[in-house]
């Protein structure tokens, strides 16, 4: 479903082999508390009216996420985020329809999207991510 995105690709090169790496966040990175409605204008195809209006009270200066601590790049509501905040196999499927055994894959692709889009591509953060995945269970 994924196998034609880049990430995919280099995981594959470097893994060799189509088996399937697990999604994991890497601490302290902090791309996904970027909230920034302009760079996600499909927001109302996947969230609830009640959570956009949510989503939208969440956003912050630059974008940014008004709970995230620029400071030590986390969360200062994590164990009560909302569930558009979560990545979890059952909040994927019923946001973007995505079949829980794609989710790692589906997963890891959007997090390196978003890394990328946040930091660049030649970031600290997205030489650490592609390391996490890396070093992910197969």
């Amino acid at each position: 479903m994924y196998k034609d995105t880049k990430i995919y690709q280099v995981l594959f090169s470097i893994l060799g082999s189509e088996t399937v790496t697990t999604w994991g966040c890497v601490r302290h990175c902090g791309a996904c508390c970027h909230l920034d409605p302009i760079q996600r204008p499909e927001l109302a195809d996947y969230l609830s009216e009640p959570e956009l209006e949510l989503y939208l009270t969440m956003v912050g200066e630059g974008g940014w996420c008004v709970n995230f601590n620029h400071g030590t790049r986390e969360c200062g509501i994590y164990e009560q985020r909302p569930d558009f905040c979560r990545v979890k196999p059952d909040s994927f499927q019923r946001m973007y329809g995505v079949d829980p055994s794609d989710f790692d894959e589906f997963a890891i692709d959007c997090c390196h999207q978003q890394i990328k889009a946040v930091y660049g591509v030649d970031s600290r953060e997205i030489r650490r991510y592609h390391q996490e995945v890396e070093n992910s269970p197969h």
